[in-house]
């Protein structure tokens, strides 16, 4: 890379924006992880694969509905929803806050079998999914920008506004953030764990797959692509703190410009060891994370 390549201000213009993009997908991927330790007290090792659904289903849904983007997208964050439903009505539901080993050992398990269920039924054999914006963009002085990259962080900047304001605006955000709390005095008001931890998961989940759809037209599909991510997503929630949904968001925006710039820059291979040296020196330095919430906090 020439120095003057380096140096040029349109070009770090561009990885800047590319990396903010980025950071926004990440951001909806952890804040679904962050909320399920808040409510449940459990790492998800499924995440990844809710986020592989979303994408396939975006795939699938995109040719039916006339290449047209945002019912496709709606339509797969709701099918991934559904399917976060049937996994809490069938494993996590009979998962207690105290075993969290076991939760872990649960979602690995599910995990697997999704991941070689799909890979079975659909090969591994990678997708490449188009939409009704194709290639087409906007170049603002020289710093080009497909639709499809403007539309996803639409959806993104729209989905973690959404959450913020169910987590502080709604009862059914008062109920999370109460059990995140104090789930024996939350239980002595009334509220019903059961009913706010599937809820709890039904938002998480759909999050995830809307983060997957948004990926569908930018990156390859394929069974993998969630178990390439998911490490991320947790080097990032404890980064930003167990539980502390902004804390986790931040974090992942930080990534996707480090991830970028580092990329533009330097060679690819520090984009992938960025996050995890920056996870070891939080653990060395401020082991309960840069926000320091061991539960979930909506704000």
């Amino acid at each position: 890379m020439t120095q003057e390549r380096a140096i040029d201000p349109v070009y770090a213009a561009q990885l800047t924006l590319n990396g903010l993009l980025l950071g926004l997908l990440y951001a909806l991927i952890v804040s679904g992880l962050a909320l399920l330790f808040g409510v449940l007290g459990i790492i998800n090792f499924a995440h990844g694969e809710f986020l592989m659904a979303g994408a396939y289903l975006m795939a699938f849904a995109l040719p039916v509905l006339g290449l047209a983007y945002l019912p496709s997208l709606l339509l797969a964050m709701l099918g991934v929803a559904l399917l976060g439903c049937l996994a809490h009505a069938l494993f996590l539901r009979r998962l207690r806050e105290d075993e969290f080993e076991r939760s872990i050992l649960m979602t690995t398990g599910l995990s697997i079998l999704l991941l070689n269920a799909v890979q079975y039924a659909l090969t591994a054999t990678p997708l490449l999914v188009d939409t009704q914006f194709g290639f087409d963009g906007i170049d603002l002085g020289g710093i080009n920008i497909t639709w499809t990259r403007i539309a996803a962080a639409a959806a993104a900047i729209l989905a973690l506004l959404l959450l913020w304001l169910c987590l502080t605006r709604t009862q059914l955000g008062r109920a999370m953030r109460a059990i995140a709390q104090n789930r024996e005095a939350a239980m002595m008001v009334g509220i019903r764990p059961e009913a706010v931890a599937r809820n709890a998961v039904i938002l998480a989940t759909a999050l995830c797959g809307l983060a997957g759809a948004a990926l569908a037209p930018i990156q390859l599909v394929q069974p993998s692509m969630g178990q390439f991510l998911i490490f991320k997503a947790f080097a990032l929630v404890i980064i930003g703190g167990l539980g502390s949904i902004p804390g986790a968001a931040i974090a992942a925006v930080l990534l996707g410009l480090l991830e970028s710039w580092i990329g533009g820059f330097f060679d690819a291979v520090w984009q992938e060891v960025v996050v995890f040296v920056a996870m070891m020196l939080v653990l060395l330095l401020r082991p309960d994370g840069l926000f320091g919430a061991p539960r979930m906090r909506a704000g």
